[in-house]
């Protein structure tokens, strides 16, 4: 419950303008710029502030950032905790207690995920490799993570006993706090390609050069039932022809041959990407199932129409076609053709997976672009699963920004 201020008028605080704390009152850690009445002693950008309603009720403390439009992000709502290197221990433990019941010592997952685990602005993924050392993958995405990197990382390797860190805060949202890109290993050195084993089946992880931290760890449970799809059309069927689209690393299309597919094409347009599903499907004895195609999707789609191609499993796992609410329209559009095209491309009782990673494109759009894309492609759908990330990406009450993952697993008619 928020408390009456009575500290020295000394103390950096922010005020918020009338009824603007409600949202906050629910869990929301952030303060934006056009929220704020005034402010109380310096607040110079870096500093830990009180954030106060207009009445002069504590909310919680945090960090401010006056050249952002997030100006406070919230770190506690407990007046008296400080915010020092053992808040960041207790922290980085609390993440970690959370998501032991999940996971084993040997699997990789997200140690900490931002404002979900009240550190904002702070990614930390886990990555176990399959010789025993354990590799940190770091981002700092906001000045309020920044501010206080030293006592972070040494909290880190405090509470996880990681072999090495890797920083891989080269993110333009830096920028929108008013901070450089950087990249590279904080203390001692290694090589920053690492096997991991998921789901039974050993990847490789590039973390200086992999796409954000180096690899997308949200989609491991999602990945694990299309081994099941795949093992229950193959039983049934006799053959699982699987196309597995924007697949990075190409571990849904390992997954569906884990399984009992019997055919399995992975695609994406970066070459890098195609050299690592090769060498990944070597790794795993799969090469002859799991084959490899630089292309774009969009275009493969329709070609494949053209050809009368046909497949009883298609997956689509692409970027966030948008990172602003400005681009929602045109996310739309991308989302509607891959996915009608893809129903297209289904055997009658195949089975589309089917992933949006925009949070500004949520549930209610993504489910009803669906809906149009069965339409317009004259299908029917049946909705069997609606899914999300694991548990070490856990959506924080009051914060819509962080249930960002929708997958939808759908069987075509």
């Amino acid at each position: 419950m928020a408390t009456k201020g009575i500290y020295s008028l000394s103390m950096d605080r922010v005020f918020l303008k009338a009824r603007e704390e409600d949202r906050i009152l629910l869990g929301h850690p952030w303060v934006f710029d056009n929220e704020i009445e005034r402010y109380q002693g310096t607040c110079a950008s870096g500093a830990v502030v009180e954030v106060m309603t207009k009445a002069g009720h504590f909310l919680g403390k945090g960090v401010v950032n006056r050249e952002s439009k997030i100006t406070v992000r919230l770190f506690t709502r407990d007046r008296a905790e400080e915010i020092d290197r053992e808040f960041f221990a207790r922290r980085v433990r609390s993440a970690q207690e959370a998501r032991l019941p999940f996971y084993a010592v040997g699997d990789s997952y997200r140690l900490v995920f931002a404002e979900s685990d009240y550190l904002p602005g702070l990614v930390v993924d886990r990555f176990a490799s399959i010789d025993g050392t354990v590799f940190l993958s770091v981002q700092f995405l906001t000045l309020a993570m920044e501010t206080f990197r030293d006592h972070i990382v040494s909290a880190l390797l405090e509470v996880t006993g990681a072999d090495g860190v890797f920083e891989r805060s080269d993110v333009h949202v830096r920028a929108l706090e008013g901070l450089e890109e950087r990249k590279g290993w904080i203390g001692p050195s290694f090589n920053p390609r690492v096997t991991i084993r998921e789901n039974g089946i050993e990847l490789e992880v590039d973390l200086e050069n992999g796409q954000k931290t180096g690899y997308f760890l949200d989609q491991k449970d999602n990945r694990a039932r299309v081994a099941q799809l795949a093992a229950g059309i193959a039983r049934k069927d006799g053959r699982c022809r699987v196309l597995d689209t924007f697949t990075h690393t190409g571990a849904f299309g390992l997954n569906a041959w884990k399984g009992g597919a019997t055919e399995v094409e992975s695609v994406d347009i970066s070459e890098e990407a195609v050299e690592t599903v090769r060498a990944n499907a070597k790794r795993n004895g799969a090469a002859s199932v799991v084959t490899a195609r630089q292309a774009d999707v969009f275009d493969l789609l329709k070609e494949y129409e053209r050809e009368g191609r046909t497949f009883d499993l298609i997956v689509l796992d692409p970027p966030a076609f948008t990172k602003s609410a400005k681009m929602i329209e045109k996310a739309y559009g991308g989302y509607k053709e891959i996915n009608l095209r893809a129903m297209r491309l289904l055997e009658n009782g195949g089975y589309l997976v089917t992933a949006s990673c925009s949070h500004f494109f949520g549930a209610d759009r993504f489910y009803s672009m669906l809906q149009h894309a069965a339409k317009d492609s004259r299908r029917t759908l049946q909705i069997l699963e609606k899914r999300g990330p694991g548990p070490d990406h856990p959506a924080l009450s009051g914060y819509p920004e962080s249930d960002y993952l929708k997958c939808a697993i759908v069987r075509v008619w």
